[in-house]
């Protein structure tokens, strides 16, 4: 089993044992918002997430991950939750840019 800690949603961890599930579809499934504006469909990048500790636990990135980073929209240690699928544990952050006003963040 693995794990996604969302370090500024106080800490708060996931449990996955679908590792055929994004990491957007994680946190929707545990009742978290998080934002995306284009649907989940790689078309945009406010589901940005940075990946704090264990990016050699996530799947390679999406062609849409790599257009983005290429446009210089998302940096190496960026992913997009709606993209990026999980293979082991993981602790990720949310960008103050990806942030909702109805959610409450720790720092």
């Amino acid at each position: 089993m693995a794990v996604i800690v969302i370090k500024n949603l106080e800490e708060k961890t996931l449990d996955v044992q679908d590792f055929s599930r994004t990491l957007l579809q994680h946190a929707q499934q545990n009742g978290i918002d998080w934002m995306h504006a284009c649907g989940g469909k790689g078309r945009c990048t406010t589901c940005k997430a940075i990946v704090l500790e264990g990016s050699q636990h996530l799947e390679p990135k999406t062609s849409a991950e790599l257009r983005y980073e290429n446009l210089g929209l998302l940096k190496s240690n960026e992913r997009l939750a709606c993209q990026v699928k999980i293979a082991g544990s993981v602790t990720v952050t949310i960008p103050d840019e990806g942030k909702l006003p109805h959610m409450k963040y720790s720092s």
